[in-house]
């Protein structure tokens, strides 16, 4: 058995593009940039490397939420991996991008209302007293 799931949050590389697919499908396409954090091996300090993910969404659904969606914004998206494979230029090309099932807006377009169907989550009100942070990363545990 195997699993293709993945869940980002980050924000769109890029407004949203909406077109018709050949068979009358509405497709969207975006992209959502994440941070990875490593180790500096020269410096020993901790430093954000950007990951930029192709994203795709189909059906009705692609047309309501490009309409919410621009260049910034902080989305929340659940859907699965899918490879692609081309030749062009005589040269093979690939790419893994995610075909979104979920997704949640964290932040909305400037001027425009929230969609009722679509959840958006509102920050909760900050705690009198901070917790001290901790420096812990993936790294840093031995298993």
């Amino acid at each position: 058995m195997s699993i293709n799931r993945v869940s980002i949050t980050g924000n769109l590389t890029r407004d949203p593009e909406l077109r018709v697919t050949a068979g009358g499908t509405q497709a969207l396409s975006f992209g959502v940039a994440v941070n990875d954090r490593r180790r500096n091996p020269q410096t020993g300090e901790w430093e954000d490397y950007p990951n930029f993910v192709d994203c795709n969404m189909f059906g009705t659904r692609a047309e309501a939420v490009s309409r919410f969606l621009a260049k910034g914004n902080k989305v929340a998206i659940e859907g699965k991996l899918r490879y692609s494979s081309w030749e062009k230029d005589g040269q093979r090309r690939s790419k893994l991008e995610v075909i979104v099932d979920e997704i949640e807006f964290m932040s909305q377009r400037q001027g425009a209302a929230a969609p009722a169907a679509a959840p958006v989550s509102t920050p909760a009100p900050a705690p009198a007293a901070a917790p001290p942070s901790v420096d812990l990363y993936d790294e840093d545990i031995p298993f």
